[in-house]
């Protein structure tokens, strides 16, 4: 279990960050109508969205490719500008309650545009279609059915230093809910031969049930998250009759110990309503005889990562990146290790980053990279 700092006893934010927090909740609760449905036609009045672009920025390109134009399913491909063989290939599912948002939404835009920089890997953002209009298991349906797309048609839509057996399924919020259920449905499957799952990155997923967690109870009028919130999301995902402790919003109704399932990495922060599921949701893979490990960031709230002015946004990319390098080490897991050493007449905390070929060594100022026989 890692943390990047001491627990603060009440959310500080900057106020810009605070004022678009509720700027966003004010212009979800308004969209939602009292009958279950949402009103397009308000959001698409707020609801900015970020074009492909063919130019590099930030040294990242991005086009668009369409899987299935009867359902709107589409994904958006973000090309970093790196050289190199076997680039990893991140695919990537936005949150949004099931029912908000979209991968062309600028704020995802960013994101992944990022991730594909500062990886770098291939980034694949998946339109999948929304709820109420679509309920369980679209999402997941179109999460499988995009990353088949991509395996038949890698030759075409990847460039040729892409490595799908370098492949990660991320998503954040209710995108790690259905980056879970991919996982899944693509061990089960069995059906895939470039593919290959080496990691799942589960930022703050949106999982739930009946129940109301302690941090359900305690943290009322968190930023974008309460149990009214999430509440109305669940009906209108889960099939008429359903209850929150439907298997789309509690992962352990689906056994997953006899599953090649992937290591996974789940992101907690300290003021989200929604940590308690997500700590479960870890403990359950680890119970499940599979690997998972928690990055928490004890001061910050839900979806803090689309926030770039937020110094945890770029810890939480970094984190990425050092999850991602591991899994596709040729030489095995790292392992970290802290110590207090002397440099220069100081007492300086040390990290050690270790596998079975290379070590480096985070000082204060800079970074080096040994042997570990050097050690």
């Amino acid at each position: 279990m890692a943390t990047d700092s001491q627990p603060n006893e009440k959310l500080t934010i900057p106020f810009k960050t605070r004022i678009a927090l509720k700027f966003i909740s004010t212009f979800t609760d308004n969209a939602q109508r009292p009958d279950g449905t949402i009103n397009r036609r308000f959001l698409r009045l707020f609801d900015f969205r970020a074009p492909p672009n063919p130019n590099p920025v930030s040294s990242v390109s991005s086009s668009d490719f369409v899987v299935d134009p009867s359902r709107d399913l589409w994904f958006r491909l973000f090309t970093p500008h790196v050289s190199g063989d076997r680039i990893p290939v991140v695919v990537f599912f936005h949150g949004g309650g099931f029912a908000f948002l979209s991968a062309n939404a600028y704020p995802y835009d960013s994101v992944c545009r990022r991730l594909a920089r500062k990886l770098p890997a291939y980034v694949v953002s998946v339109n999948y279609r929304l709820a109420p209009e679509h309920r369980y298991p679209a999402q997941y349906d179109d999460g499988f059915d995009a990353l088949r797309f991509i395996e038949e048609n890698r030759g075409t839509v990847l460039p040729a230093n892409a490595d799908l057996s370098r492949c990660f399924l991320a998503g954040d919020s209710a995108g790690g809910n259905i980056a879970h259920n991919v996982a899944v449905r693509v061990c089960r499957a069995r059906c895939f031969t470039a593919v290959k799952l080496v990691g799942l990155i589960s930022i703050q997923p949106f999982f739930g049930g009946e129940e109301r967690t302690e941090a359900e109870k305690r943290l009322v009028g968190m930023p974008l998250v309460s149990p009214d919130r999430t509440d109305w999301c669940w009906r209108a995902l889960l099939p008429e009759g359903s209850n929150r402790d439907h298997e789309a919003a509690k992962p352990n109704v689906v056994d997953i110990s006899g599953l090649d399932y992937p290591e996974t990495m789940v992101v907690v922060a300290g003021f989200d309503p929604l940590r308690d599921w997500q700590r479960s949701y870890c403990e359950w893979i680890n119970s499940s005889g599979k690997r998972a490990a928690l990055a928490e960031y004890p001061n910050m709230f839900h979806a803090f990562y689309i926030f770039p002015e937020l110094p945890e946004s770029g810890q939480l990319i970094q984190r990425i990146k050092d999850f991602v390098a591991e899994r596709v080490s040729p030489f095995g897991p790292f392992q970290r290790i802290k110590k207090r050493c002397v440099v220069g007449g100081r007492e300086v905390k040390v990290k050690y980053t270790v596998n079975a070929f290379i070590a480096r060594i985070q000082c204060p100022y800079r970074s080096y990279y040994l042997y570990p026989t050097c050690l």
